[in-house]
C-alpha cells in the first residue's frame, strides 16, 4: 500500500555570482493570446523531506543507445507556439516597421521578475547593445563556461543547461535558427530585438518568443544568469524565455534537475538514490554504478548529481571538503584511466576511476583528492594529464575520484535521450504515449448503472463510477475509477519503462498555487482477452512511489501477457492532466480502456445481455509425460460459449506453468467451460487432455485441481491434472474491492 507521498527533492540556491547585461527600448508587436501547453513544477522553499527520486539525478540502466549516422532519418516533431506568438511573423513585422520588438506578454516590469518580493534598488531593463558595443548570441560557439548562475536560486536549471551545452544536437533543438538569430554587424538593419527558444512540455515542443530586454542590477551587470564572456547573451536570453514559460523569474526559485532535463531534451529522466554504505563496502556495486554512468555518458545522456541534506542539515550548507548540500552539479565526463608504469609508481594504482564535475556557480570548491592544486595533480605533468584525458575545460569544473563521489553524493539523475525514426531500429527503444485526465464525474445525471452504493461507518455513500479521479490503491472503493490504459507484452519477457508526467503548475505560483500533485501509478496484470475496464485487482505487476514530482518513472521486467496501468493522484477527487509514456524494445500498443463492459460484435447485439462474469486463471498442468518420455511442447486453450483463449507454446514442458488468465462475459452460465491441453507436433497438434468446469453460482474465488481426461493418443491418468482459480461475479453488481 502506498505510503504518504514523498516530497520531490527540490534543489535551491542563492549564490553570490552576478552577470553583465544589456538595455534598450523600442516598439513591438503583440501576438495573439493563446494557451500554453506548459506544465509546471513545484518550487519555492526546499522541502523538509527529501524524496528518493526527487532531489538528485537518477540513474538506472535504461539503454537508449546513441544514434549513428547510418540510421534512418528522424521524424519531424510538431511545435506549439506559446501564447499564440509566432517568431517569424513578429520578426517580419518589426523589420517592416523598423522597430525593435517589445514583448507585451512579458513586459519589463516587476510582475515579470517577482511575485513575492520587490525588485532590488536601481534595477533597470537593458538591451545587449546598451551594455556592450558588439553583443553576440554566441562567442566562439557554445560551452558550459557560458553559464554562471546569478542571484536567482535556480541552480537546478543552470546545471541542466550546462549539460545541454555540451551536446550540439541538443542545444540546437532548444535554440532553433541560431545562425539566423545571431547579431550581424554588417547588416544591423536585420536585427529586430526578438529571439525564440523551445522547451518540451507535456509531450510537445513549445516555442517561446522573448524580446532582448534583460534585468540589470544597479552596478550594471545582469541580475540573473550570465556568460563568462560579457558580450555573449544566449544563456541570459534562454533563462528569460524559460522564466516567461513559467510565469516570472521568481517562479524558477527552487526546482528539480530531473524536470529541467526533460524540458530541455524531451528525454526520460530516472532518479536514483545512492546507498553510500553499500557503495563503500562493496566494490562490485561501485563497479556496476561506474559502468552504468560511463555507458550513459557515452550515449550522450545528461547526468547531474547532488547531496541530499540529512535531518537537521540545511540546504546550501558547505561540507568540509567544499561541496554544497542540496546543490545540483553536472557530470561532464566519466573516465577509466589506465596509467603507464611511470605514473603507476607515482600514484600507487594502475587504474583511476574518475568523474569530471561542474558547479553551476562557476567555482570549483572541491578540496579533496584531485582538487585544484592537490598533491595528485602535482605528481602528474600537463602532458600526462592531456595524454590520459584528465583535462578541465571550463570554469567551475573539477575532477573527483569515484570512491570520493560515492562517499559524498546521494542522488544521481540520468536523462536519456529519445529519438523518433521513420524506420525504427530494433536496438532502440520505441515510445508509445497517450494523454489523460483525472476528472470528476460529469454533472448531468447518469443511469443507475453509473452509481454504486458503499457502506462507510454504518452510513451508505454513493460512488459515481464515471469519476476518473479515484486516488491511490489505499482508497479501495474508488481506486479503479481512475483512467486505465492497457498494453501487451508478447513472445518473451521484456524490459519496459513507464513514465507518468503531470501538467506543469509552476506558472500558477503568481496566483498562490503552483504546487505539483502527489502522483504515482499501479501496473496490474490482467486477463489476456480483457477489452474493458478492470473491476477487480487480481495481480500487481509493478508500482511506483507517490511523490509531488512532475514526473514519476518506473522500469520493470514484465512477462508476456496483458497489463493495465492506472495513473492516480494520491488522494481521490483531485483533477489534473497528465501524459503517460511507455518505452520498450518491442512494439507495444498503448490504448485507454473506456468501457465498463466489452462491446459485443454486431451480430450479437440482438442476443441477451451477459448475466455473469467468470474469470479463469489456469496456473499449471502436471504429469503430461512419464519419466522415460521426452516432454512435449504444449499449449492450453480455454473455451467458453463462442470464445476461445489460447496460451503461448511452452517448450519441452512436462509440468508447464501456463499462468493464463481469461475473462468471459457469459449469457448462459449453466454451460460448461472447457480447458484443453495440446501438444505441438511437426505436422499436426495432438490433444493431450481436456477438463470441463461447471460454475453456475456466483463465487468469490476458489482454487481447483482438475483431472485431465480424453487425449487423442492416450487417456489421462489420475496424475494428469490442471490447477487454477475460478472467480465469478455479476456484471452489473457492486464494484469489487481490490485485494492485495
Amino acid at each position: 500500500m502506498p505510503e504518504k507521498p514523498n516530497s520531490s527533492g527540490k534543489v535551491s540556491a542563492d549564490p553570490a555570482g552576478v552577470c553583465r547585461g544589456d538595455q534598450e527600448e523600442e516598439t513591438g508587436r503583440q501576438g495573439g493570446r493563446g494557451q500554453s501547453s506548459g506544465q509546471s513544477h513545484t518550487g519555492g522553499q526546499p522541502p523538509s523531506e527529501w524524496s528518493r527520486a526527487g532531489l538528485g539525478p537518477c540513474l538506472m540502466d535504461l539503454s537508449l543507445p546513441r544514434l549513428f549516422c547510418h540510421l534512418p532519418a528522424r521524424m519531424p516533431e510538431p511545435v506549439h507556439s506559446f501564447q499564440g506568438q509566432k517568431f517569424h511573423k513578429l520578426r517580419r513585422a518589426c523589420l517592416h516597421r523598423g522597430v525593435l520588438f517589445k514583448d507585451p506578454l512579458f513586459p519589463p516590469s516587476a510582475q515579470s521578475l517577482f511575485y513575492k518580493r520587490q525588485p532590488p534598488p536601481g534595477l533597470t531593463w537593458k538591451r545587449p547593445k546598451e551594455i556592450c558595443k558588439d553583443p553576440r548570441l554566441f562567442v566562439d560557439g557554445i560551452s558550459t563556461r557560458d553559464l554562471h548562475q546569478g542571484s536567482l536560486g535556480n541552480c537546478w536549471m543552470v546545471a541542466a543547461i550546462s549539460c545541454l551545452a555540451s551536446e550540439p544536437s541538443l542545444w540546437k533543438k532548444v535554440i532553433p535558427d541560431h545562425a539566423e538569430q545571431e547579431w550581424n554587424p554588417k547588416h544591423p538593419d536585420l536585427y529586430a530585438g526578438i529571439f525564440h527558444f523551445r522547451f518540451w512540455r507535456l509531450g510537445r515542443w513549445t516555442d517561446v518568443v522573448v524580446d532582448d530586454r534583460l534585468p540589470v542590477s544597479g552596478d550594471g551587470v545582469l541580475l540573473f544568469c550570465r556568460s563568462a564572456t560579457p558580450r555573449e547573451f544566449w544563456s541570459a536570453l534562454l533563462e528569460k524565455a524559460y522564466a516567461k514559460l513559467n510565469g516570472c523569474y521568481e517562479a524558477l526559485e527552487g526546482g528539480n534537475t530531473t524536470e529541467a532535463l526533460i524540458d530541455f531534451t524531451g528525454g526520460v529522466s530516472e532518479p536514483l538514490s545512492l546507498d553510500r554504505e553499500a557503495l563503500r563496502l562493496r566494490s562490485d556495486e561501485r563497479r556496476t554504478l561506474f559502468q552504468t554512468l560511463a555507458k550513459a555518458h557515452e550515449r550522450k545522456a545528461l547526468i547531474t548529481c547532488s547531496i541530499r541534506p540529512a535531518e537537521g542539515e540545511t540546504v546550501e550548507s558547505v561540507l568540509d571538503c567544499g561541496l554544497v548540500r542540496g546543490h545540483a552539479y553536472g557530470i561532464t565526463a566519466v573516465k577509466k584511466v589506465r596509467l603507464g608504469d611511470r605514473l603507476v609508481q607515482k600514484e600507487g594504482v594502475a587504474r583511476l576511476f574518475m568523474l569530471r564535475m561542474r558547479n553551476p556557480w562557476g567555482t570549483a570548491d572541491w578540496t579533496g583528492a584531485w582538487s585544484q592544486g592537490s598533491q595528485e595533480w602535482q605528481q602528474m605533468s600537463r602532458a600526462d594529464r592531456e595524454k590520459v584525458g584528465l583535462v578541465v575545460r571550463d570554469v567551475g569544473e573539477f575532477w573527483m575520484d569515484f570512491r570520493d563521489f560515492c562517499h559524498y553524493f546521494t542522488d544521481v539523475v540520468v536523462c536519456r535521450l529519445v529519438e523518433r525514426f521513420l524506420l525504427w531500429p530494433s536496438s532502440h527503444w520505441r515510445e508509445e504515449h497517450l494523454y489523460g485526465e483525472w476528472a470528476s464525474a460529469p454533472s448531468f445525471q447518469g443511469g443507475s448503472q453509473d452509481r454504486t452504493t458503499k457502506q462507510a461507518g454504518g452510513c451508505e455513500a454513493e460512488v459515481d463510477k464515471r469519476s476518473r479521479c479515484g486516488g491511490c490503491i489505499n482508497h479501495r472503493d474508488t481506486f479503479l475509477h481512475n483512467p486505465q490504459f492497457t498494453f501487451e507484452v508478447g513472445g518473451r519477457e521484456e524490459e519496459v519503462l513507464i513514465c507518468l508526467q503531470q501538467e506543469d503548475r509552476r506558472i500558477r505560483r503568481k496566483h498562490g498555487g503552483g504546487e505539483n500533485l502527489p502522483i504515482g501509478f499501479e501496473v496490474l496484470k490482467v486477463e489476456v482477452n480483457r477489452s474493458s475496464r478492470v473491476q477487480r485487482v487480481e495481480e500487481k505487476a509493478a508500482s511506483s512511489v507517490y511523490m509531488d514530482s512532475r514526473t514519476v518513472t518506473v522500469r520493470a521486467t514484465l512477462a508476456p501477457g496483458r497489463y493495465v496501468i492506472l495513473p492516480t493522484t494520491f488522494l481521490p477527487g483531485v483533477a489534473g492532466r497528465f501524459l503517460l509514456r511507455v518505452f520498450c524494445h518491442a512494439h507495444v500498443r498503448l490504448r485507454e480502456l473506456r468501457e465498463e463492459l466489452p462491446q459485443p460484435p454486431l451480430f450479437q447485439c440482438l442476443l441477451s445481455q451477459p448475466t455473469v462474469v467468470t474469470t479463469v486463471h489456469l496456473r499449471r498442468a502436471s504429469g503430461l509425460n512419464t519419466p522415460k518420455q521426452t516432454a512435449p511442447d504444449v499449449y492450453a486453450v480455454v473455451r467458453c460459449e463462442n470464445q476461445a483463449v489460447r496460451s503461448q507454446v511452452l517448450r519441452a514442458q512436462g509440468n508447464p506453468e501456463f499462468n493464463l488468465r481469461a475473462i468471459f462475459y457469459r449469457r448462459y452460465p449453466d454451460t460448461h467451460i472447457t480447458i484443453q491441453v495440446w501438444g505441438r507436433g511437426l505436422f499436426r497438434d495432438s490433444l493431450l487432455g481436456r477438463a470441463q468446469l461447471h460454475t453456475a453460482e456466483p463465487e468469490t474465488g476458489r482454487g481447483r485441481a482438475i483431472d485431465l481426461r480424453g487425449g487423442r493418443t492416450r487417456t489421462g491418468s489420475p496424475g494428469d491434472c490442471l490447477r487454477g482459480d475460478i472467480v465469478q461475479h455479476l456484471p452489473h453488481g457492486p464494484v469489487i474491492r481490490p485485494r492485495n
